[in-house]
């Protein structure tokens, strides 16, 4: 695949994995506001009862940006909060917002409780751990006339306040200024323009997504095929850089219960001893490029699975560009990760290369277009587990609370077991090696099939040793000593 149709995939897959972002986004708000709001427009927190036995309780510093009119979210009155306070025991309560230095004068020297935080789910206060100490005595606080908003009386009462830029604090006390304060507190908010926000991140998910489309489908536009080469077994030659699905070893791979995937690797004989311990740092540009790639395989395995279930057929410039991740993988995976089995930094290349480490898969004709709605999660649930057990990281946590953890589980495990034999030897255990391929290779087996690339479902036995089993697809041949030169039996993609 041209250089050029790479870099439009991975931005398609970038604009469309945006475009699905935004258009959640969108869902997620629209929902928020059918569902979330009462009648008054307010999203509310539940009733959660405040109480102190000092002269008052003050939020921390509530700040709002630059006081004054030249905030257009203060001009345009963007937000409403709203507090319902309740009284305790039939008192009167007074609740204010002010000015946070003024209300600090005012409640100079007077014992008072101050709220560090606020959880929301489930709405309940946290105090900072001492109430201000003082010995004065808090004037009638409805006579102040600092306040920018202010309720009081018996009952429940309610204050709503447009949100303007400076630094405020929220008061509850009660309306004589006396100790013990007591009341049941609900907050609102209102924000103006929700419904127009999730319109225009409608608009732009659907924009973003739509250009995605467009740039994977240039990218994916099926380009002239060179004729194809004769094989050395006298068969017909498959489409440049995969099997054809007749290619396989006696009566077909299909019909013996090996899924089409050719995946092979050679272990080098002269492996250094200490260099795996800077591979995966050396690896590093690989997994920045992998990491682009991986989202245009996802994005293009959804796009696939669509034209799977409507022709039955995978769209085979997608096929490619896949086949090609998977190479990709497996070869930086081959060399700094999952084996360590070469020294020989590999290509950046989608393409097919002499390199120890190399993967093909059958282009198939036709698929079920049944099977693609259910066998990339509910068929290949059993071995996704198994692959998990396998795979995932494992944690632990001695006597004194530290945790210890091991990324890739078992497979790592013996990874790190054979580079640390490498490194006293000088050699690499060969059972070891071949029981990593087999992993390796029952592990891209699953990718292959959850990828929908085939409906051949994956054996459940471990295909140990560098190349493919007998009745499988036929192996690939070893890897040239040194220049790569052209395998007439694995033809390179266009």
């Amino acid at each position: 695949m041209k250089p050029g149709r790479v870099v439009l995939l991975v931005l398609g897959s970038l604009f469309a994995l945006l475009g699905v972002g935004l258009l959640i986004g969108s869902g997620s708000l629209s929902w928020a506001i059918a569902t979330q709001r009462d009648s008054d427009g307010f999203f509310t927190t539940s009733s959660q009862r405040f109480a102190t036995s000092s002269y008052a309780i003050t939020s921390r510093k509530v700040d709002l940006g630059r006081p004054g009119t030249n905030d257009w979210w203060s001009r345009e009155d963007v937000g409403t909060v709203r507090f319902r306070v309740t009284a305790a025991e039939g008192q009167k309560l007074f609740v204010a917002v002010g000015p946070q230095g003024q209300v600090e004068n005012y409640l100079q020297g007077v014992p008072h409780d101050e709220v560090s935080d606020i959880r929301m789910r489930p709405f309940r206060p946290t105090y900072l751990p001492q109430h201000t100490t003082g010995t004065n005595t808090p004037a009638v606080p409805d006579g102040q006339s600092f306040w920018v908003a202010k309720a009081s009386g018996p009952g429940t009462q309610t204050l709503s306040w447009n949100l303007k830029g400076g630094q405020w604090a929220v008061v509850v006390m009660n309306a004589d200024g006396s100790r013990n304060v007591a009341a049941d507190v609900q907050a609102g908010l209102k924000v103006r323009f929700l419904p127009g926000i999730a319109a225009g991140l409608l608009g732009g998910g659907l924009a973003a997504l739509l250009l995605g489309v467009i740039l994977i489908v240039a990218g994916t536009v099926k380009s002239s095929s060179p004729p194809p080469v004769a094989m050395s077994s006298g068969l017909p030659a498959p489409a440049p850089g995969h099997l054809a699905s007749d290619q396989m070893v006696g009566n077909g791979s299909a019909s013996a219960g090996y899924p089409p995937l050719r995946f092979d690797g050679h272990l080098d004989p002269n492996l250094s001893r200490w260099k795996w311990l800077v591979k995966w740092f050396l690896a590093i540009p690989h997994f920045l490029v992998l990491a682009f790639l991986w989202i245009a395989f996802s994005v293009l395995t959804v796009v696939a699975f669509f034209a799977i279930l409507f022709t039955g057929q995978y769209p085979r410039s997608i096929f490619d560009f896949n086949v090609g991740v998977l190479r990709w993988t497996w070869r930086v995976n081959f060399y700094a990760t999952n084996v360590l089995g070469t020294d020989r930094y590999p290509p950046f290349s989608l393409a097919d290369a002499d390199y120890p480490a190399r993967l093909d898969v059958a282009y198939p004709q036709h698929l079920s277009r049944g099977l693609v709605l259910i066998k990339s999660w509910l068929l290949a649930l059993p071995h996704l587990i198994l692959v998990g057990l396998l795979t995932t990281t494992w944690s632990f946590t001695n006597r004194n609370g530290t945790r210890f953890g091991l990324n890739g589980g078992f497979l790592q495990l013996l990874v790190i077991i054979a580079a640390v034999v490498l490194l006293f030897t000088g050699r690499y255990p060969q059972g070891m090696f071949n029981l990593l391929m087999g992993l390796n290779r029952w592990m891209f087996r699953v990718i292959v099939y959850v990828a929908l690339m085939t409906d051949v479902y994956p054996p459940f036995h471990l295909d140990q040793g560098p190349a493919e089993p007998t009745g499988g697809p036929r192996p690939l041949p070893p890897p040239a000593p040194s220049q790569a030169t052209p395998d007439p039996d694995f033809a390179h993609q266009s």
